[in-house]
């Protein structure tokens, strides 16, 4: 979905932060572990709605490597009725990923080497809309930058103890406006905010 900006009568898309998290803060665990999100039916549709139509998955190369090794075969591996949902979607998807050492991958649309906040702002610009899948490191540049318009925090309940932050510390505090909360199959709530 794009936004209009009627101001400049011109079309413009956005970049959603949408990431998974436990309730003391992390994407994942202390080892890696990303085996805790509960995917139920509820938040399988948001997610499948939130995803469809023609947007741009934006990947660092950390999660890219995860996700491009596990979704093209997913159905070998899974039975999962989001899996199953999901894998077709992704792999119709234009991919985009940012990283310093990857040249070439034809899993991806785009490899974003350099340049990477006035790359992604054009293509903003010509209306796309771009989902960052988690990538803590990514998403706090992308902070800094100004270039995430929006986040969708997903908190389940589960404490892990350590692992990795959703958020990376900041040099600078950026305000936010709550937009939405809601709750999925009455254990994951949604925190939504936009860039104020």
């Amino acid at each position: 979905m794009t936004s209009t900006n009627t101001t400049a009568g011109t079309t413009t898309g956005k970049l959603i932060h949408f990431v998974h998290q436990s309730l003391d803060g992390f994407i994942e665990g202390p080892n890696g572990e990303f085996d805790w999100p509960a995917m139920g039916p509820e938040l399988s549709a948001y997610s499948q709605e939130l995803t469809g139509g023609d947007k741009v998955f934006l990947y660092g190369r950390p999660v890219w490597e995860f996700m491009a090794d596990y979704w093209p075969t997913v159905e070998q591996h899974s039975d999962h009725p989001h899996d199953l949902a999901f894998a077709p979607v992704w792999r119709k998807a234009e991919k985009a990923v940012v990283s310093r050492t990857l040249t070439e991958d034809d899993r991806a649309t785009h490899i974003i080497n350099t340049d990477v906040a006035e790359r992604l702002n054009a293509m903003k610009a010509v209306g796309k809309t771009l989902l960052l899948f988690g990538g803590s490191n990514l998403a706090g540049f992308l902070t800094e930058e100004g270039v995430i318009d929006e986040y969708r925090v997903f908190v389940h309940p589960v404490l892990l103890g350590g692992g990795k932050p959703v958020f990376q510390p900041s040099a600078l505090r950026h305000r936010l406006e709550l937009v939405e909360t809601r709750t999925f199959d009455e254990r994951v709530v949604l925190l939504r905010h936009r860039r104020a």
